[in-house]
């Protein structure tokens, strides 16, 4: 990805991260539920037995509500990841896109075990507007990761505004290649 997209992408979730409602004290349920209230539809926590070599978490949209869910199978920090990335995608809008046969396939029998429930039509529907493009993916771990960073921080307050600004984005821009593998940058002042 080319440096000024890659400066865009960063300042578009650090503002989504900076703008989300955080509770004092944090709690994963009550952030959800400002969320949903701010989007005006409601988003259902759905905690789930995840099978092994099954997804982490899930984001599901159908017409009545959005289904955030979340494994019960893991540690509470990473709980809470999954449901800040699962959020991170519907804090950037996305709608997912069609997997293909082969993704379509694999997601659905996924689905079908997470939600055996549910008619088999409707998890392959839901699960096919489900899947994420590379960027989308970093996008939302993203957010994900600087909605933690505020937590962390606590308080929920939002950071103070940096004065060098193209300092604030070399350090953002090395952390997200950190995150995701990148290879370092040098920064010159």
């Amino acid at each position: 990805m080319p440096d000024r997209q890659r400066e865009q992408l960063w300042r578009r979730c650090r503002r989504l991260a900076e703008t989300a409602a955080l509770p004092e004290p944090f709690d994963s349920e009550r952030f959800v539920a400002g969320i949903a209230a701010e989007r005006g539809r409601p988003i259902e926590l759905m905690p789930v037995n995840t099978p092994s070599g099954g997804p982490c978490g899930l984001l599901m949209s159908t017409e009545r509500a959005d289904y955030l869910l979340y494994p019960t199978n893991t540690t509470a920090l990473h709980r809470r990841h999954i449901l800040l990335h699962e959020v991170g995608h519907l804090l950037c809008g996305h709608l997912g896109s069609d997997a293909g046969a082969d993704g379509a396939a694999i997601d659905s029998a996924i689905g079908r075990r997470l939600m055996p429930s549910l008619p088999a039509e409707l998890v392959r529907r839901v699960l096919g507007r489900t899947t994420y493009t590379a960027v989308e993916e970093q996008e939302a771990e993203l957010v994900a990761s600087l909605i933690a960073q505020r937590v962390a921080r606590g308080s929920g307050s939002r950071p103070a505004v940096e004065a060098d600004e193209s300092s604030g984005f070399a350090g953002g821009m090395a952390r997200m290649d950190n995150l995701f593998g990148g290879k370092p940058r040098r920064h010159h002042p």
